[in-house]
């Protein structure tokens, strides 16, 4: 039995309601359980594996059936907060193969997008990508992935953690949509950090006008003298690009290879994926902050939410969950709470947070007793030297400018922490709502409602 944590004590939280759920949030803590990952055939090793085994990966998670990096620098080395260093300080590279390309094309590839996302399709151009949203016939959120357009009729989903591409091929099986929809080999790296323009140039030269190349902006590159689309993004709230590189399980060593020659002038050091900085830019995580149980309104993406009425924006044709995303938004209007729980940002004490969280850790009132919401994610804010997280609350009622649910800031609450990071064991710290993002991204996402 582990020293840390005594499993026959553990217990299910209750008191936090979840009654708008089919299957509620799993609120039972278990702490950090000593467990190894088994490495099978079931679970795809992506093209990228034993680069990031070569480059010092120590541990690992599943994301899209494919094993997925998550730590570099152990924790007696200085774990995590030594990969933040050099995310704010220098550039970065991430294996985010995980991120499976599901490409679709064909006469009615733009009328296939535009039907399952909430934005509106037709107002992509050609060689941009877009952030959007998926939802299902209730509105809950399916998928939040990166929306590249190729050209007038190809679009590559790069996808967050779920089975969308199984979804997009059911929504065409009776090919209603004149359009192919599968999976590619294409497999992203992210370049993240302030150097990461520097690090283009020298990487790809003359190809690309890095210093005109808008936010979302794509380009074909070779890299490693291979096929590959960038793009101006990234999920750092840092300046960055991705990498999408064509034919990745053959060509793997040559591009990953030419980004550690260029990088090594601008001190590259490869990371995970940097959950801390993430966080502190407002950036969710799909299967951490929201699934398909949660609607837009309810974890600030509404923005994302294309609705009838005037103006441009409101001009989209029908699309998957409209009808139900618009009667939601009627009930905020009129002061209904069509949910229970809604997502806000906080800063608390405690010990710095400087790793993943194994569970959804409490939040109560400032009584500190029965639990009525909990945390998503949580980490350390270096700079304002502070605890910061994302988590769900009671929804109050409360509306932003554009009359979008929000938490009410300088609301106060309690949050349960692990003795790991108690300062008083068995006693919660103190919460307070604040606004969400933490600090400002290098592209500050304006989350207006959407022109496109």
């Amino acid at each position: 039995m582990s020293k840390e944590f005594d499993y026959t004590k553990l217990k299910h939280v209750t008191s936090v309601d979840q009654s708008d759920r089919e299957v509620p949030y799993n609120l039972r803590q278990s702490g950090p359980t000593k467990v190894e990952m088994l490495i099978s055939t079931r679970v795809r090793k992506s093209p990228y594996w034993h680069l990031s085994m070569q480059a010092g990966c120590w541990r690992a998670t599943v994301y899209n059936r494919i094993y997925h990096p998550r730590g570099y620098v152990k924790p007696e080395d200085g774990g995590a907060m030594v990969e933040y260093d050099a995310i704010v300080n220098h550039v970065t590279m991430w294996n985010v193969a995980v991120e499976r390309q599901i490409r679709v094309k064909g006469p009615d590839a733009e009328k296939f997008t535009d039907y399952v996302i909430t934005r509106d399709a037709t107002k992509i151009s050609p060689m941009r990508a877009r952030y959007v949203i998926l939802c299902n016939s209730y509105g809950g959120v399916l998928n939040d992935p990166i929306l590249l357009r190729i050209s007038k009729d190809e679009f590559w989903f790069s996808l967050s953690d779920s089975d969308i591409g199984m979804y997009l091929q059911g929504v065409n099986a009776d090919q209603r949509f004149n359009c192919t929809v599968e999976e590619i080999d294409a497999c992203p790296v992210q370049i993240q950090g302030p150097k990461s323009k520097a690090l283009m140039k020298d990487l790809c030269g003359d190809q690309v006008d890095f210093d005109n190349m808008p936010f979302y902006g794509l380009a074909e590159v070779k890299v490693g003298g291979r096929s590959c689309v960038i793009s101006q993004s990234g999920f750092s709230g840092e300046a960055g690009y991705e990498i999408y590189l064509r034919n990745a399980t053959m060509y793997a060593e040559d591009m990953w290879n030419a980004v550690l020659e260029s990088g090594k002038k601008h001190n590259l050091m490869v990371i995970a994926p940097a959950h801390h900085r993430r966080i502190q830019a407002g950036i969710l995580s799909w299967g951490q902050d929201m699934d398909q149980q949660h609607n837009p309104f309810q974890c600030n993406l509404g923005y994302q939410v294309s609705l009838s009425g005037k103006g441009e924006w409101n001009k989209k044709a029908d699309y998957v969950g409209k009808a139900a995303l618009e009667k939601m938004k009627e009930e905020i209007k009129s002061g209904k709470k069509p949910y229970k729980l809604q997502l806000v940002g906080l800063e608390f004490g405690g010990k710095p947070i400087e790793d993943y969280a194994p569970d959804f850790w409490l939040i109560s009132n400032v009584d500190g007793k029965d639990p009525i919401g909990f945390i998503t994610s949580p980490w350390y804010h270096p700079e304002k030297k502070t605890n910061i997280a994302m988590g769900y609350i009671p929804f109050d009622g409360t509306l932003n400018a554009n009359g979008f649910p929000k938490g009410k800031v300088g609301s106060k609450y309690k949050v349960h922490l692990p003795e790991k990071y108690s300062d008083k064991p068995g006693v919660p710290v103190d919460a307070v709502v604040v606004d969400i993002p933490f600090k400002e991204s290098f592209n500050a996402n304006t989350r207006e409602v959407v022109k496109g």
